[in-house]
């Protein structure tokens, strides 16, 4: 998804072609000032998926569906696919962390859920 184009003499441009991803993002934010070792997150989305995106540092990424548990260490360049009706929570690893969203819906505060046992009810 994250694309590379430069040299390190000059520097890198990277890029995201919106055409390959599953949607065409509605909301963007990203996420600094994490202190080594916390954890964000502990809600999930009705209807909101989002690419979790690590810009720096490494994050390691908890995610839960109806029929699956993973745990994911994310690097610069790496991401992962939040789809909607799964719980997460991020734990930031070097405290340098930069973390970028793209969301497919606009913010509705009614689209979170934070109890973890909601994703087994739909």
């Amino acid at each position: 998804m994250i694309q590379k184009y430069g040299d390190k003499n000059k520097g890198f441009l990277n890029f995201v072609p919106f055409e390959q991803l599953s949607f065409l993002p509605k909301r963007m934010f990203y996420v600094t000032g994490v202190p080594q070792g916390s954890v964000r997150g502990g809600h999930g989305h009705y209807k909101d998926n989002q690419y979790l995106i690590c810009i720096r540092g490494e994050i390691e990424v908890e995610l839960v569906s109806a029929n699956s548990h993973q745990l994911i260490k994310l690097i610069p360049g790496d991401y992962c696919l939040m789809e909607h009706m799964m719980w997460s929570i991020q734990k930031y690893l070097t405290g340098d962390d930069i973390l970028l969203v793209l969301c497919s819906e606009k913010y509705d505060q009614e689209d979170y859920f934070y109890d973890q046992n909601e994703v087994y009810k739909n």
